[in-house]
């Protein structure tokens, strides 16, 4: 026995697609068979990413989608299931965050962090969902899977981040209300909690005299690679993760263990 990851015919949605772990989770599902559809705010960085797809033998498209506007949301669900067709397969990835001491955060910089982490992330499920949903009413039979990217911040606070920490708690609840009241309809949703991963955005820090402090303090004195995640993606994405709906599962080399 076996598990075989195999996702020809399906479609999958990555948010925040144009860098970082975005880009992998689109790579990794393309490989996996999936045509993937690009989404974020930077159009150029996706097809930059389309065209490494495609010569990898991998099918893409790309959207433009501002995940702080609800109606970029709406179109860019409707535009891509126009370009690829029905999706079946979201990962909600979109994330930013500021380093600021409480006292110190604007209206703006809260604004920034939730409008993107949570508000965002939340109207980008429900519209995708609405879709699943209305499919899975004529054909109780279709499976669909929402993966959302949270955060080892939002089990646990983190100095200097407490408004990322705070959103990304809000992640974790909604994911499991959405668990909730859309299993019923074949629809299971799940959260990842990376903890620290080395990214292009991020590897200057890792580097620097400050990074390499806070590698000391972690379990395994490592970050983590974006491969690092793959399997736990494709086991969410696939077939055999259907009696997983609400979990919020860890992959932080033993962070939230500690």
């Amino acid at each position: 026995m076996g598990i075989e990851v195999n996702f020809e015919g399906k479609i999958a949605l990555i948010t925040g697609a144009s860098s970082g772990l975005g880009a992998r989770f689109a790579k990794v599902l393309a490989q996996a068979g999936a045509q993937v559809v690009l989404a974020s705010r930077r159009t150029e960085r996706l097809k930059e990413l389309r065209a490494e797809i495609e010569a990898d033998g991998g099918a893409a498209h790309v959207v433009s989608l501002d995940v702080t506007d609800y109606a970029s949301i709406k179109s860019a669900i409707a535009h891509a299931e126009t370009e690829a067709g029905p999706i079946d397969i979201l990962v909600n990835n979109s994330g930013v965050s500021t380093t600021q001491r409480l006292v110190d955060v604007t209206p703006e910089d809260y604004a920034f962090v939730m409008d993107t982490n949570l508000r965002g992330g939340f109207f980008v499920a429900q519209e995708t969902a609405k879709r699943m949903i209305a499919r899975a009413k004529g054909d109780p039979s279709k499976k669909h899977r929402i993966i959302n990217i949270a955060s080892v911040a939002g089990l646990r606070v983190m100095p200097q981040i407490g408004v990322y920490c705070m959103s990304k708690a809000g992640v974790v609840q909604m994911t499991k209300a959405m668990a909730v009241e859309w299993g019923k309809y074949g629809i299971n949703t799940n959260a990842i909690c990376p903890g620290y991963i080395s990214t292009e955005i991020n590897e200057d820090y890792f580097a620097s005299e400050q990074g390499q402090k806070l590698i000391e303090m972690l379990p395994r004195k490592r970050p983590g690679k974006p491969e690092d995640l793959d399997g736990l993606l494709l086991l969410l994405a696939g077939e055999d993760s259907n009696f997983i709906n609400g979990a919020i599962i860890s992959a932080d080399d033993g962070m939230t263990a500690t």
